[in-house]
């Protein structure tokens, strides 16, 4: 199976960085870059220490329900292109461990496809609860529970 992996849409991106609300209604905050975790959830490239990021708060989803959570996210202060491809990221190997789960087309979480692997496995445990057939699609987080990308069947 072909996967599409996707940072977050441009538009909310846009929206962002011209100063709009996060998903708790704040600007973002402009913060440097330390270390080497510091992934832009919209290019899906790696911020390089020592420049400037921005940090909110980001909703996956467009309605509120049970469902909807809230976590931190990084994005660059400056435009870069949307992550738009069949393969994840390949620092996602290193996520260890990362948290999966798949959501339905009323986007709750389907209980049985969520499960903690190691990065190595990501692709491979997408592809596998992209088969259930009543998984639209699934999220991937890091260990702290932070969104990191949306990958669909292609």
């Amino acid at each position: 199976m072909k996967l599409t992996v996707r940072g977050i849409p441009s538009d909310r991106v846009d929206l962002i960085r011209r100063g709009g609300p996060d998903a708790n209604g704040q600007p973002a905050v402009t913060r440097v870059a330390e270390g080497v975790a510091n992934p832009c959830r919209h290019c899906l490239e790696l911020i390089p220490e020592g420049d400037e990021k921005l940090v909110l708060a980001y909703r996956p989803f467009d309605s509120l329900q049970p469902y909807a959570e809230v976590g931190p996210i990084f994005l660059h202060t400056t435009a870069c292109e949307r992550y738009d491809r069949d393969r994840l990221p390949r620092w996602f190997d290193y996520m260890d461990p990362a948290i999966i789960r798949g959501y339905g087309s009323d986007h709750w979480i389907r209980y049985a496809t969520g499960d903690v692997v190691p990065g190595v496995e990501l692709a491979a445990a997408c592809r596998t609860i992209l088969s259930d057939t009543t998984v639209e699609y699934v999220h991937i987080r890091s260990k702290f529970n932070c969104f990191q990308c949306r990958v669909d069947r292609s």
